[in-house]
């Protein structure tokens, strides 16, 4: 293995790591040569080949506690892990709001809270956080997602500024539709919208979202920070 995407030696941590897109993250990372770290509720495919901790992250005390117990020296850090509880606004309950932007967002500053100054002693760090379209133009029936994945975007650029001095990168993927198994068990009509937004002949496939959080990991993604990529097939635009 050379080039840009070794991380041999390297450890990581990837929330909600264990299915879906996070799963496709972690083995990614597995195959380019990382020690991977999985902070998830339950272990799930391929759990012999990463190291699993059960975590909730909107948790200080849960995140603090298994961070402390890491034995190996984490670099890079992906927020992936995420909830949604879809109602309107006038619909929505305290606990609808409140859960998803405590998993979506403060989740994600509680896991670099616990993991940055590790990185800013090394002086080197790469932080990837999974937000979303979503997070950017809003989505009807989703105010608490989009919520929070906005407020993740201006938690990576606010962390960008606050952690570059120290030679940690922070920036953010924006994936539109993905073809998880999730996604695949929605109606034939969700798929259909998302398909008519496109640019592109197909959706995005978990991999291709993977592949763009390890070009950011790594050391050919350097100079870029306080970033947000889109991976969504040309929905947005």
């Amino acid at each position: 293995m050379s080039g840009f995407l070794d991380f041999t030696g390297r450890a990581a941590v990837v929330t909600g790591g264990a299915r879906g897109l996070g799963l496709a993250i972690t083995q990614a990372l597995l195959s380019h040569g990382a020690k991977v770290h999985v902070f998830d509720v339950a272990p799930g495919e391929g759990a012999d080949a990463y190291v699993f901790h059960k975590v909730d992250i909107a948790d200080s005390a849960s995140v603090n506690q298994a961070v402390a117990q890491l034995p190996d020296q984490v670099t890079l850090l992906v927020n992936n892990a995420g909830i949604t509880r879809d109602r309107s606004v006038l619909k929505m309950s305290d606990d609808e709001w409140s859960s998803v932007l405590d998993v979506n967002l403060t989740g994600a500053f509680n896991m670099v809270r616990a993991l940055a100054p590790a990185m800013r002693d090394a002086e080197y760090g790469r932080i990837v956080n999974i937000t979303s379209i979503n997070g950017i133009r809003g989505k009807f029936g989703q105010a608490n997602y989009s919520a929070s994945k906005a407020g993740l975007i201006g938690l990576t650029k606010t962390l960008a500024r606050e952690l570059g001095p120290k030679g940690v990168t922070v920036n953010a993927i924006a994936p539109g539709m993905v073809m998880t198994e999730m996604a695949l068990a929605l109606p034939e009509e969700f798929l259909a919208k998302a398909k008519a937004e496109s640019v592109l002949p197909e959706l995005a496939k978990p991999e291709d979202i993977a592949n763009a959080v390890l070009f950011l990991l790594s050391d050919g993604a350097r100079m870029i920070t306080g970033e947000v990529i889109r991976v969504d097939a040309g929905q947005y635009i």
